[in-house]
């Protein structure tokens, strides 16, 4: 049992440029206060700035509302030296300042409602683990939005302005995107470069381009549906063609950025061991994001744990005699997004014999369903599931094995 009158609790205002720090003790008196950089040579002043207000016998706790983004300098350097550092939930601490008759807003205030939190739920906030693998996956993963986002703006911005230029492109190629397609986009970004051209010549080209994957027979229908469309000809023209080239140019420079990023997603992955690819709907990427959102999976002793951490929980609400149970709307929102998105793709079928991908979980949904459930309240019970098989596959490090289908369970 924590005697917490055996402690001093810290809390700590978290700043890009740099930090304040408020010190309390057991009573939620202020012993002291300082604003240092956010940079690891002004971090001992922290430390020694504390110890003037520790007297014999009193230990000290540390908490941060942001151990992953301006806090994890911070959180890393008091973690190596040692100190006890746990993770303050922003809502808990924003929740304490708004408490209060009179709202105010300051560094110091806040610092000091993060103190006070740190005090009254120390045993139920988690441990802060900033550990450097999980780190760089979450920013690899970041990182791997971010280029997501724009390529797909760059291939918007093409179906743009290639239905200027072609009406019918999109019946040219299955993909606009693809290799043999961007090179056909930056040869002939208008059809005034095809005026007159054999059919012959341009098959040539698409051979030359997609390993002989093409044929007279497509660059034929190319030339027909240009000539079925009429002229499409305007004034600045050549300008209009320059930016059809300038975003396969950088289409093409995002796709390499995407490639390179994914190889270096799974030489991480490979360091932690999980093999939750295993799974159906799971690959390297849907894995890696599973890591960075979950981070060390040991700071959840059970399923429940993580599954309240991800949203998935239902919240309880009673009175009197009456109790239901509400769908979570708090908890880690892009988790939750995740784990929905693999829970649908395990009642997913294959797109030929339309068969299950998963059995297990396509009979289980369908269980759900002729128990009264809707679609989306079977879904939910899918994912609640699926976390205790993510729980156990992080901390157990086996595969996935699809569990056995009853003749029951299949009807």
């Amino acid at each position: 049992m924590v005697q917490q009158d055996k402690f001093i609790y810290v809390g700590i205002d978290l700043h890009k440029q740099h930090h304040t720090a408020v010190f309390i003790d057991c009573w939620n008196q202020k012993l002291g206060e300082i604003k240092f950089d956010n940079k690891p040579s002004a971090f001992p002043l922290l430390e020694k700035e504390v110890k003037k207000h520790t007297k014999k016998g009193l230990s000290v706790v540390y908490g941060l509302e942001d151990v992953g983004g301006f806090g994890r300098a911070l959180a890393v350097y008091l973690t190596e030296n040692k100190c006890w550092v746990k993770e303050v939930n922003p809502k808990l601490s924003t929740a304490r300042r708004k408490s209060h008759i009179t709202v105010q807003k300051s560094d110091s205030w806040d610092a000091e409602c993060v103190a006070r939190v740190l005090k009254d739920e120390l045993l139920q906030l988690p441990d802060a683990r900033p550990i450097d693998l999980y780190w760089a996956i979450s920013q690899l993963v970041t990182r791997r939005k971010g280029v997501v986002k724009v390529l797909s703006g760059c291939i918007k911005n093409l179906h743009q302005q290639l239905g200027y230029h072609y009406p019918s492109y999109k019946k040219f190629f299955s993909e606009i995107d693809g290799k043999t397609a961007l090179s056909f986009w930056e040869a002939y970004p208008s059809p005034r470069y095809l005026k007159d051209m054999e059919a012959e010549t341009l098959a040539e080209f698409l051979r030359s381009h997609s390993n002989n994957g093409l044929s007279h027979k497509k660059a034929a229908q190319i030339l027909s549906l240009i000539e079925a469309d009429g002229d499409t000809y305007r004034d600045f023209q050549d300008k209009r063609d320059f930016i059809v080239q300038s975003l396969v140019r950088s289409i093409r420079f995002n796709q390499q950025e995407l490639a390179q990023i994914e190889e270096e997603i799974g030489g991480l992955m490979k360091q932690l061991g999980f093999q939750l690819e295993t799974m159906t709907g799971i690959d390297v990427v849907t894995a890696a994001e599973l890591v960075a959102e979950i981070g060390d999976i040991h700071r959840f002793v059970t399923p429940d744990k993580l599954a309240r951490f991800a949203g998935i929980a239902p919240i309880i609400c009673g009175s009197g005699n009456k109790v239901r149970n509400y769908k979570s709307k708090q908890g880690n929102r892009e988790l939750h997004d995740i784990i929905k998105n693999l829970a649908i793709r395990q009642i997913a079928v294959t797109r030929n014999k339309k068969e299950p991908r998963n059995p297990y979980f396509h009979a289980y949904y369908g269980q759900k369903l002729t128990a009264g459930k809707t679609k989306q309240q079977a879904i939910v019970c899918i994912m609640r599931k699926l976390v205790n098989v993510v729980h156990y596959l992080m901390r157990t490090k086996a595969a996935y094995i699809i569990p056995e289908v009853s003749i029951k369970q299949a009807g």
